[in-house]
């Protein structure tokens, strides 16, 4: 454990696991890879690279800076080493934030290569494969993980901790594949089910972090034994944890409500100009014959 100065202030370190780069560095080049590929293939059939622009490349890379900065940038020392509010803020960037938008940067021309084998998984799993699951295993590692025995051995343990960040992954990514969908599901979310999904997983962690956001003790006795910094006492730096956790969580379930009126927009408009297509060209069809009398 890192000590901190006279003043309080903590001793701030970047990349205090250098290891962890190869397995992003990996991960961001195999991307690279399948982006440029598609795209290619695309150039290669005078067509547009559908899947593989922009917007895709921006979603990637604001997730691997996402994971960067929980697992690179100094919150990763500040939460092992200090503070539970700043560990509070590498769960959120790890199991919510950087999920949601790798997989906004995936698509099914970049996944082709895994698509067949996604879907045996999703026949294998059989009822499993439905959206529920997603929030059950999203809701049921969050609130395992901040059981204090658990969370205390992830904060003094190396293996346990790096078991506790895929985890929060792994669910992060059984939450948003539902709604994101890279490759479809055979059970999709339709209608306001969508709304309804989010806003009940969103609910669910917002109660957790409540009852931290509220609490008058201190639940975790690792967070008890660790260097008092900027003058934060122990149930303080969980009340700031817990409100971390009930902001994020109501934020972003206003981003997505927002973008998922937008989608419901745009598909209803779409609707409407297909049924007019199909409209003039029934209307045509009809003209037809009484103009060749």
């Amino acid at each position: 454990m890192s000590g901190d100065n006279a003043a309080g202030h903590p001793h701030i370190q970047w990349l205090s696991d250098p290891a962890v780069l190869a397995p992003l560095a990996l991960f961001a080049g195999i991307y690279v890879w399948r982006f440029l590929q598609v795209r290619r293939e695309a150039a290669a059939r005078g067509r547009p690279p559908s899947g593989a622009g922009p917007l895709q490349a921006l979603a990637f890379g604001a997730g691997m800076l996402a994971l960067l900065a929980a697992l690179v940038s100094p919150i990763d020392g500040l939460g092992e080493d200090y503070l539970f509010s700043a560990h509070m803020v590498q769960h959120v960037l790890l199991g919510d934030i950087a999920p949601l938008l790798i997989l906004l940067g995936l698509s099914r021309s970049i996944m082709r290569p895994a698509t067949r084998r996604l879907m045996r998984v999703e026949r294998a799993l059989g009822p499993l494969a439905n959206p529920a699951t997603g929030i059950a295993v999203w809701l049921a590692i969050m609130y395992l993980w901040h059981v204090p025995a658990l969370y205390d051995a992830a904060a003094e343990n190396a293996f346990v901790h790096l078991l506790e960040h895929a985890s929060f992954f792994a669910a992060g990514v059984a939450l948003w594949w539902p709604l994101i969908q890279p490759v479809p599901m055979r059970r999709r979310l339709t209608g306001l089910q969508p709304l309804g999904y989010i806003a009940s997983a969103k609910a669910g962690l917002a109660a957790l972090g409540l009852y931290l956001a509220w609490s008058s003790t201190a639940l975790y006795p690792y967070y008890e034994r660790t260097p008092r910094i900027w003058g934060l006492d122990p149930v303080e730096d969980q009340n700031i944890g817990g409100v971390i956790m009930m902001v994020e969580q109501s934020f972003t379930l206003v981003l997505v409500m927002v973008a998922l009126f937008v989608r419901m927009l745009s598909q209803s408009e779409e609707e409407e100009r297909r049924r007019e297509r199909l409209e003039e060209r029934e209307e045509a069809k009809d003209r037809a014959p009484a103009e060749a009398r």
